[in-house]
Order: structure tokens, then sequence, then C-alpha cells
């Protein structure tokens, strides 16, 4: 058995954890840094390195700690090398290269996104590729085909805002707090969907691409005047980013070819109403649906650990000059989105 070290600290969560090749989470921490960045309704990214930098180095003992072992019986060192606020991710990076030199084991620079695409496979040991993989977090919106660890063709991006993105501003706007998601998700479960009039950004459109930038100017209208309920609001923009989601999923999907199953990941994946209305959409084409674990949604370092084991697997590993990066698609060969900005 393989036990591999990962490391997380590309946006504002520090974490750690030590899994083993049987899909055995040995133990893992994640510090949170929701209180710090609060006050100013998102994350700072001088702030958010800083913390990582405090943190991480005690989180990996106590990490080792957990498991009753120490860097020697660990077999490789992953991190996130990528993409990301790019501090952060030195911070993570960093410190597993030295982790990994004084220990002589091998480093895996691991691509957050490929973290995120691979954590299904972590929970589900029946998942195999291909799979139509939503990605969708603070950061990123696309859809892409897994055919395989380190082969992905991407089918979709966001020509503008991520739904994550989306999601906190919205919360933002009407006065709920960060992070956002999950406050958007609990008022609009008070809400009725179909109060607000909304737009569903390219829904129809042919190619299945997405663009939330007008629904979240649009959230903001509705606030200003004054004529709803905030959780009216809510309700009826989380519908609307439901209903562009299913038409550009439905779209790929018909893009893709013959895959065994659709895969849900990254933050916003956690948001129940999203889940529910992806896993009818998998059984109208005959596919399984797949979603991580809660725990396996939001940043987190089994996730990188994970997707170590699946490269060590195959006979990968990095060098130690392996630089951060802070931008790092899946697909580099993918051809820009018509109308995408640099998000893209």
């Amino acid at each position: 058995m393989v036990i591999v070290l990962g490391i997380e600290s590309s946006c504002d969560e520090t974490a750690a954890a030590l899994v083993r090749s049987d899909r055995t989470v040995l133990a893992q921490h994640i510090a949170s840094q929701d209180d710090a960045h609060r006050p100013y309704g998102g994350v700072v990214p001088e702030i958010a390195a800083r913390a990582h930098a405090e943190r991480l180095t005690p989180l990996i003992a106590a990490t080792l700690a957990d498991a009753g072992m120490t860097l020697a019986q660990v077999d490789a060192v992953a991190a996130t090398a990528g993409p990301g606020l790019i501090g952060g991710v030195m911070v993570g990076l960093v410190t597993a290269k030295a982790l990994a030199m004084a220990s002589d084991k091998p480093l895996l620079a691991i691509n957050h996104l490929e973290g995120h695409a691979l954590s299904p496979r972590l929970a589900d040991p029946d998942l195999h590729f291909p799979y139509m993989l939503l990605l969708v977090s603070g950061g990123h919106c696309q859809l892409l085909l897994v055919e395989g660890v380190g082969r992905y063709k991407r089918l979709a991006t966001t020509i503008d805002d991520a739904l994550g993105e989306a999601f906190d501003k919205s919360a933002k706007l009407l006065g709920l707090g960060y992070p956002g998601g999950p406050a958007v998700e609990r008022l609009a479960a008070e809400g009725d969907p179909k109060a607000v009039p909304l737009p569903r950004p390219l829904l129809g459109s042919k190619e299945p691409h997405f663009s939330f930038a007008g629904l979240k100017s649009a959230v903001l209208r509705a606030k200003q005047s004054g004529e709803h309920r905030d959780a009216d609001i809510a309700a009826s923009f989380q519908q609307a980013a439901i209903d562009c989601l299913i038409d550009r999923t439905r779209r790929a999907i018909a893009k893709a070819g013959p895959v065994e199953a659709l895969v849900v990941a990254g933050g916003v994946a956690a948001n129940a109403a999203i889940r529910k209305a992806l896993e009818a959409l998998a059984g109208e084409h005959g596919l399984r649906f797949v979603a991580p674990p809660m725990a396996l949604c939001t940043d987190n370092a089994a996730m990188i650990a994970w997707a170590g084991i699946e490269r060590l697997a195959l006979g990968q590993s990095d060098p130690l000059d392996f630089v951060a990066r802070p931008r790092w698609p899946l697909d580099p060969d993918a051809a820009p989105a018509r109308g995408a900005g640099v998000k893209a």
C-alpha cells in the first residue's frame, strides 16, 4: 500500500491529509480562514498567504501524529502547484519540496483542478474512465470529458464569472456575508424560485459555455428595486443558475460521446438543489450520477493526496524545481471560448 501526504493551500483553506492507495483517509486537518476574510466579503490574497505560512507546518505535524506516523513512513509528498492565489500556492509547494527533499521522497506537483476532477474516484472505486465532469467552484466553471489521469478534454467553460463567484457576489449584494454559497442556499429554501424574473444567460445556445455575469447584475437590480424579498431573490437566483447548468450540461453530454457517468465536483457541488437537478439529468440520459462526499467538494488535501496516488501509480513524479502556477488549464489545447476573458 502506498501512502501519500497531501498539501492544499490554493485559496483560503490550509489543509493536510494522509491517504492510502486503498482509498483510506488515514488523517486530515483543514484550517478555515473564514473569520479572517469575512470583514472584507471575500478572500484577501495577502492575508491568505500569511495564514498558510503560519498554519501549514503545525497542521502537517498534527496530521502525521493523528495517523501515528512519521515522514519517513510516507511514500511521497503531493501539493497543489496551481492554479490559485500564487502566494498561497507557493507556501504549500515550497513546504512540500522541503519535506520531499529532506525525506528523499518523490514530489508530486498537483493541478488543483485535477484534484477536484479525480476526487470522486477516491470515494467511489466503481467510477471508471471516461466520465463527464461538471467542475463548479469559486474560480472555475467547466465541463470536461475525463478520459484518464492527465487526459482531459474541455467541452465548455465560463466566458466571464464562475458560478461560485456569482453565488458569493450575490450573497454580498443580499447582505448575507461570507462564505456566500451556503448562505444563499439557506435563504433560497425560504423563497419562491419563480418570484423574481431573472435571465438565463446563454440558455439554448449551440456551444455549452457558461455566463453568469449578467445573472449577477440582475440580482443587483432586483435588490435595488426594493420590490422583492431577499429570500425570493436568492431562490430565483439559485433556480436560474440551476437552469443554466442543466441546459449547458445537457448539450455537453450530447457532444461528449459515450460516457459512464455524470460527475460533479468543486465547492458548488455541495449545493443540494444543484445535486438533485444534476441527478435527474443523469437519469434522463441513463448515466450514473456521482458526487463526492461534502468533505471532498470544498478545497481539501485528501483530493490532492489521491491525485498524487493516481499519478504515482503511473510512474509519474516532478522535479524539485517545479514552478508554482497561478493559471494551469487541464486542457491547454482547448480553443478559446468566443467572447471569453482570461478566466476561461
